[in-house]
């Protein structure tokens, strides 16, 4: 049985993680948090951040990026697409 959050995206009652999805205290809170469906927003999320700025995950510099938009998307303001990003048409 799926252990269930008050997810701090969605607002509401969901299933939560298997396990922190992070290391340290930054996947703690989101593991306490955050649904496993917002958890997928935030890949999604993450991709197009990688894509659109050209990131290299292994650098530390778009490390420390992706965890600060990680914190802003879940327990901030949000992460906000690049400001010349077009998304995919269908």
């Amino acid at each position: 049985m799926a252990r269930t959050v008050h997810c701090v995206k969605l607002g509401q009652d969901l299933p939560g993680l298997d396990r922190p999805p992070y290391p340290g205290n930054l996947g703690q809170r989101i593991y306490a948090h955050v649904s496993q469906q917002a958890w997928q927003m935030w890949i999604q999320q993450q991709t197009m951040l990688i894509n659109e700025y050209r990131l290299t995950p292994v650098d530390p510099k778009a490390r420390e990026f992706l965890e600060r938009e990680m914190e802003a998307f879940f327990f901030g303001r949000g992460s906000a697409a690049p400001p010349d990003y077009q998304p995919p048409s269908d």
